[in-house]
């Protein structure tokens, strides 16, 4: 299976590799920042916050782990070293110094239009060359918008709250 895959990609395997591993980093990291975000969280619709912080996390996992798979169908190995993570990853990991649940928001939020950027990128590279990969990343893709969607709509509904509670 593997020499298949490899031969289809073949003029694009490393920067294919490359960049899935790229990923996988960086999917390793949100779904930390989102664990750890639902584990520290504080105010304003905390509880449904940590429920959609959780989810979001075992879809990262999931991500990372669909990712690997890829990596090593097409003969690559994924990132062996978490302290690797950190230096491959475009997307940064953001430590939630501040637990204010807008705060925390917005730092996923910018999480999560890095991982669009990036996985818009893979998108690119990979039609007309590897549809694997491009139906993968486009499945993904679609994740990451609906995670962008939710914090943006958990944003707006606690900004409006404090506008609704001073009228």
């Amino acid at each position: 299976m593997a020499q298949t895959a490899q031969y289809i990609v073949q003029d694009n395997l490393v920067k294919i590799v490359d960049m899935l591993n790229q990923l996988f980093a960086e999917e390793w990291l949100a779904y930390y920042q989102y664990w750890i975000g639902a584990k520290v969280v504080a105010g304003p619709m905390r509880p449904n916050i940590v429920d959609e912080f959780m989810e979001h996390a075992n879809q990262e996992l999931d991500h990372a782990n669909k990712l690997a798979d890829r990596i090593i169908q097409l003969g690559g190995t994924p990132v062996l070293n978490p302290e690797d993570w950190m230096r491959i990853a475009k997307c940064r990991y953001e430590a939630p110094t501040e637990i204010c649940t807008t705060q925390v928001l917005k730092q996923n939020l910018t999480a999560e239009r890095c991982a669009v950027s990036h996985y818009q990128q893979l998108c690119v590279l990979c039609n007309g060359i590897d549809y694997v990969t491009l139906r993968l990343a486009e499945k993904i893709l679609k994740e990451e918008v609906e995670h962008e969607q939710e914090i943006e709509d958990f944003i707006q509904d606690i900004e409006l709250t404090g506008k609704c509670n001073t009228d």
